[in-house]
């Protein structure tokens, strides 16, 4: 017996460290590592004995022997990786290396800016060294977890099972969190600034992500009901700043009962989903409840994923595909110039073996269709709002590099133009970082120039506002290792020394941001979320209102007697 990886995993080597065979690869320190849509298992060295499946924080890893039949492609996937990439000569990568110690005993505080992988996989690593005293990880949002949270498709439970992984690194005690804190510009009113963090810290992290979308640069896409997928996803996965979001499904806002999605990516792929998919299915999921029921409401029957490239060029990930295409609840189209589909890539072969399905005889169900070489040139719209898409569909040129002779792709349209009709745009074609009060930010690629993590001695970044946005959950843990070595690089040689103290910026945190959150509040509100989900049958009804989500994470006021004397206390932690 062997295992296998079933799904997009998080790529953090969990598991290959875990496993005493040294059968999963690209491992740290090999080709491809932490670029891969995942990792993969040798079955011809994989002991079966089920080391992986229990260091995996996503439950990915499976037995080829309980393996589905629609998680069969997973096995040739596997065994096509190791075709391509053998491993025999290599020497196991997974050995424990003598942890690092610092030549300067601290103790050493370090604040990290946001709560989401990126941030926590930072503050675990620095945790690991006995030299660091404190981290303390701050966030504006009440909730941490970041894309984790507002990000992960609703369907795709297993992938959130990562946050287990959080909750052990929360839980350490030298670990502390300000949530519900923004840290700001000196002028805006209220925040804690970078120079209080400098003040208060040696080292200060910023993990904030890349919050932004990347525009069509088309006219029309201003219009009421073309979206970005940042502010989709955020809206159903339960963001507050996305509760508001117009988004367009009732027959009466949305007439011709359709939604386009710009892009392909694996994102496009989860907004399709959670549009097509039927109720019951979303009922069982996570969704946030004012979304649910819009989309209870929802008269979307088809929803159109359009690429600008090919098939072999599509950007989502092999296993999204094999995901989507296992899907019985909802009908998979694939419209692309048989042509184009003829090629021996992952991505054209399986493409192929979805378009020779038969045709869809339920004309009650929804669909997805995947549509290639299309391009949108204009969203189209009356009274301020969608109405259609005006495509071009374009022709596919390859273009070689002279000086390393490598081949691109790039689509040229054509005048062969038509429009979609819908109701909803959603433009999905990629994260953009935005810039950080204090810090310097490189417009063309929207990251803080940095050197491995520096942005100067004392001040760092992490995760996309570092590297772009790229990567999965768990190439944030490799990225947070090579900042943390810079860090621990920096106090060794000496940074100026904080004049403030723990007690102090609790103390400047509690005045400025007298709402604040710490662990033993989210715990409070994390409990309660899952506590409204169990009602329901659901794994959480997330609280999406800041001031409920205060109100429900607020210590507990309890009534204590003694003798003949009342007094009431605040329960804090």
């Amino acid at each position: 017996m062997a295992y296998v990886v079933t799904q997009s995993c998080c790529a953090d080597a969990s598991c290959v460290v875990a496993c005493p065979v040294n059968c999963i690869h690209p491992a740290p320190g090999e080709p491809g590592f932490g670029t891969t849509e995942m990792v993969y298992v040798d079955p011809t060295s994989c002991v079966g004995c089920g080391a992986c499946a229990t260091a995996c924080p996503v439950g990915a890893m499976v037995p080829d022997a309980a393996l589905t039949t629609k998680q069969l492609p997973f096995l040739d996937l596997n065994a096509s990786y190791y075709d391509a990439f053998p491993h025999a000569d290599r020497t196991p990568v997974a050995l424990v290396p003598q942890q690092r110690r610092l030549t300067r005993t601290g103790p050493f505080r370090v604040a990290v800016v946001g709560a989401g992988p990126a941030g926590l996989y930072t503050a675990d690593e620095l945790l690991k060294h006995p030299e660091i005293g404190g981290v303390d990880v701050y966030d504006r949002l009440r909730t941490p977890y970041g894309l984790v949270r507002h990000g992960v498709a609703p369907d795709h439970a297993s992938t959130k099972l990562v946050t287990r992984l959080f909750e052990a690194i929360e839980r350490q005690p030298r670990f502390r969190y300000f949530l519900d804190v923004e840290i700001g510009a000196p002028d805006h009113a209220g925040a804690v600034t970078l120079a209080d963090l400098r003040a208060h810290y040696d080292a200060v992290v910023y993990a904030v992500g890349a919050s932004a979308d990347r525009g069509l640069d088309i006219p029309g896409e201003e219009l009421a009901g073309s979206v970005p997928a940042t502010a989709l996803v955020g809206w159903y996965n339960g963001h507050p700043d996305q509760q508001a979001l117009d988004v367009p499904l009732a027959a009466g806002s949305n007439p011709s009962g359709r939604a386009v999605v710009v892009g392909n990516g694996n994102v496009a792929l989860d907004v399709a989903r959670i549009l097509a998919r039927p109720l019951d299915v979303l009922e069982r999921t996570d969704l946030a409840p004012g979304p649910l029921d819009q989309l209870r409401a929802s008269g979307v029957r088809e929803v159109v994923v359009l690429g600008r490239r090919g098939p072999a060029q599509a950007a989502f990930t092999i296993p999204e595909l094999i995901g989507l295409a296992a899907l019985d609840d909802v009908d998979v189209v694939v419209d692309a110039d048989p042509a184009l589909l003829t090629g021996d890539d992952q991505r054209s072969v399986l493409l192929r073996e979805l378009a020779e399905r038969p045709g869809p005889t339920d004309t009650t169900r929804r669909r997805i269709v995947l549509s290639f070489a299309i391009s949108p040139v204009e969203v189209l719209g009356e009274d301020g709002r969608v109405t259609g898409v005006r495509v071009a569909r374009n022709k596919l040129v390859e273009d070689t590099d002279p000086l390393t002779g490598t081949t691109s792709v790039r689509a040229v349209a054509t005048d062969d133009v038509r429009t979609i009709e819908a109701g909803l745009v959603v433009r999905s074609v990629g994260h953009r970082g935005t810039p950080v009060a204090g810090l310097p930010f490189d417009e063309r690629t929207a990251t803080v120039p940095h050197h491995q993590g520096r942005v100067e001695p004392g001040l760092y970044v992490v995760g996309w506002i570092k590297r772009g946005p790229v990567g999965f959950i768990g190439t944030n843990k490799t990225d947070a290792q090579e900042t943390v070595e810079t860090i621990l690089d920096d106090l060794d040689a000496g940074l100026p020394a904080p004049s403030g103290t723990a007690a102090s910026i609790a103390a400047l945190v509690a005045t400025r941001h007298p709402q604040s959150a710490d662990l033993a509040a989210w715990q409070r509100l994390d409990a309660a979320e899952r506590e409204r989900g169990a009602r329901a049958g659901r794994p959480r009804a997330k609280i999406t209102d800041l001031s409920e989500q205060r109100s429900v994470s607020a210590a507990p006021v309890v009534t204590r007697r003694r003798g003949l004397l009342r007094r009431t206390v605040s329960l804090t932690s």
